[in-house]
Order: C-alpha cells, then sequence, then structure tokens
C-alpha cells in the first residue's frame, strides 16, 4: 500500500464582523470555529488558541496507530461502547447485520488497510441482492465503527466518511390495505385474533406493544403503553414517544370486552394475550404461523403483516383529523408519521390534481394592457 502523504495544518484566522473565525482542514473536510470577540482577545492571543486546536490534530497524525483487525475493533470496543445507548431490539438488529454482513467481509483484515473505494464496491457489490434499506444501513454501520476508530486513535482519518448508498440498491415497495381489505381481514378471524389485528391496523400499536399488554394497561376507553414484548423478552417501548396512550375504537372496546369475558385469568397482573400455561405472552410469531397467516392466505391477504397494518393506520383517510393525532396514537414524530409510514393512495392524489384544476379554472382571467 503506498505511503500518504500527512498534512500538517496551518489553518487561517480572519476578522468577521468582530470575531475571530478560525478555519482548518480535516479529514477531507473544511472545519471553521469562533475564537472570541475582537474586542476581548488580540490576534497573537487568537492565533494560539487556533495554534493549540491545530497542535492535537497534527499530534494525532504523527503518531502511529495500534494496529487492530474490524473483527477484534467491533468486538472488543465498538459495541461494548454502542450496547449503553441502544434498546434491545436495536441491538439484536444492529449486531445480527454487522457480524453477518461486515465482520464476515472484512474481520481478519487491520482497520488501517480499507479504502474508502474498496468500502463503496462492497456497498455496490450488495446493492446486487439487497434492499436499499440494508445497504443503506450498511453504509451507516461502516462510517459509525470506522468513525468510532478514528475517534479513539486508531486511525488518521475515516475512509467511510463519504459512502453512499449506490443507485442500484432496489427500492421494496411499501404495500398498504384498502379500507375494504381492513374489513374483509377482520372478517375472517377468530375473536382472538380480531381483536390484536383490530388493534394493530385501526388502533395503530405496534405487535410487541400488543403482545406485551396486560389487563391493568387496558382502561375504559384506551390503553396505557407501558411495555413490550420482543422476541419472548419483556422491555420498555421503543421511544419515549412510544409510551403513550392509545384510544380504543368503539369495536375494541367490545371486542376487549367479549374476550375479557371468555378469558379464564384477567387479574391486573395477568397478561391480555397468554401462552397456553398463562405464565408467558403468546409469541407473536407463533399466532402468526397458527392462525392469522393461514387465513389471510385464503383470502390473498398473506402480504398484510403487522408492518403493512401499522402503515395502513397512518395511510387510510380520515376526514378532519390532523396529522398530530394519528402520530401521537402510532407513538412516533408527525414527521416520521407523513415521510415513513403514511402512503397516500393514487385515488387521492387524482382528487387533489382535480381539486387544484378546479380552483385554477375558477380564476378570472386577466388579460395584460398592451
Amino acid at each position: 500500500m503506498r505511503n500518504r502523504r500527512k498534512r500538517y495544518q496551518q489553518g487561517s484566522l480572519t476578522n468577521v464582523k468582530g470575531l475571530w473565525i478560525a478555519q482548518w482542514r480535516e479529514e477531507g473536510h473544511h472545519r471553521k470555529r469562533v475564537l472570541g470577540k475582537t474586542f476581548q482577545m488580540t490576534k497573537s492571543e487568537a492565533r494560539s488558541k487556533l495554534k493549540e486546536i491545530l497542535d492535537s490534530m497534527n499530534g494525532r497524525l504523527s503518531r502511529k496507530p495500534e494496529q487492530h483487525t474490524f473483527s477484534e475493533f467491533v468486538e472488543q470496543t465498538y459495541l461494548p461502547f454502542y450496547r449503553r445507548k441502544w434498546k434491545l431490539s436495536t441491538a439484536f438488529t444492529n449486531e445480527e447485520r454487522l457480524r453477518f454482513h461486515l465482520v464476515s467481509e472484512f474481520g481478519p483484515r487491520n482497520l488501517d488497510t480499507l479504502t474508502l473505494h474498496e468500502l463503496q464496491s462492497f456497498l455496490v457489490r450488495k446493492a446486487g441482492g439487497l434492499s436499499y434499506n440494508v445497504v443503506n444501513h450498511l453504509r451507516w454501520d461502516l462510517n459509525q465503527v470506522l468513525g468510532l476508530a478514528f475517534a479513539e486513535g486508531y486511525l488518521h482519518r475515516n475512509p467511510a466518511a463519504m459512502l453512499f448508498a449506490p443507485k442500484e440498491a432496489r427500492h421494496t415497495v411499501k404495500r398498504v390495505m384498502t379500507a375494504a381489505e381492513v374489513r374483509l381481514l377482520l372478517s375472517i378471524l377468530n375473536l382472538r385474533e380480531q381483536l390484536i389485528c383490530t388493534l394493530a391496523v385501526i388502533c395503530g400499536m405496534r405487535p410487541g406493544e400488543i403482545f406485551g399488554l396486560k389487563w391493568q394497561h387496558v382502561m375504559e376507553n384506551h390503553i396505557e403503553v407501558k411495555q413490550r414484548i420482543y422476541r419472548g423478552r419483556l422491555d420498555s417501548p421503543k421511544t419515549t414517544r412510544s409510551e403513550r396512550k392509545v384510544g380504543l375504537s368503539n369495536d375494541a372496546k367490545l371486542l376487549f370486552a367479549t374476550w375479557k369475558s371468555n378469558s379464564p385469568r384477567t387479574t391486573p397482573a395477568d397478561w391480555v394475550f397468554p401462552s397456553e400455561k398463562f405464565k408467558t405472552p403468546l409469541r407473536k410469531d407463533n399466532c402468526w404461523r397458527r392462525d392469522i397467516g393461514p387465513r389471510l392466505k385464503k383470502v390473498r391477504l398473506e402480504w398484510a403483516n403487522f408492518q403493512v397494518m401499522r402503515r395502513t393506520h397512518a395511510s387510510l383517510r380520515r376526514p378532519n383529523v390532523e396529522p398530530k393525532v394519528v402520530a401521537d396514537q402510532l407513538g412516533h414524530s408527525v414527521d416520521v408519521n407523513l415521510n415513513v409510514y403514511a402512503q397516500s393512495p393514487l385515488e387521492a392524489r387524482i382528487e387533489a390534481v382535480n381539486a387544484l384544476e378546479a380552483y385554477v379554472n375558477q380564476q378570472e382571467v386577466v388579460l395584460p394592457i398592451a
């Protein structure tokens, strides 16, 4: 591998509207910082402050980084650090993806041998068989792993900083159900599964929140989301917004009353949807495989999984209902609700352009004066 010339920065200092502004380059990017006001700091004092910043950076460049393989750094430094931040579900997903795609590819390589072009070629290769979402997560993983290695002094630069998700990566179609398909889905299920799917598609709850319900969380007209189940383990709600009060529809309240009257154990500490021995909650995958999936397959709705149901809740039209209300019911921000979950149907778009056309046609034509 060819030797790269180390660039020791001198930086620049300028007076902009009474402020000393320091500028330099680092990791291929322009950096800028306000050092102080000109009437409080002399130019020589500002230069000394700039020198402290650059001495720290140049000193880092002059030190030879400690050698670590990619897998060693991931297992010994990266994962222990980020596990303190990640929730259980995030840790499961991220670690699975890291080990399967990245550690298997770059595991034995020393960190300082990885190059930008090699990493970008890896993403292009992955884009041939994976969705855009997965490939973009791999780009994010590489940038975060190698960014931490740079911050810890194991690298002089982060080779993944300029990576991008290749345009070849396929974008998956995010399907939603029509109102008629929702009615069909709910009509073919037994009581328990009908209630579960009503909570998902009508009330907008996540499956982990549904299967993590205890009777103490079910109120007269709402549900208090206090916990969830992830891979059989009890966990806190996904985000701060996820801990919320979910409004119940009239049908949902009737289904709850019927289900409770047919349930043998309904003390506040009992599970709303228990397993056969009542000690643990019903597992989502078992419920889908045995009871929901086969019935949906008979009416060609097997694609309408829990994610589709939640997306449908965000997408179906509600006259005179503010987006903020829908977002609060789902437990996330308005931005996520509109840009990630909600999908506008073609009929609504046609209605919108017709409304615009009608508005334009109503306007008086005013000819310019010659």
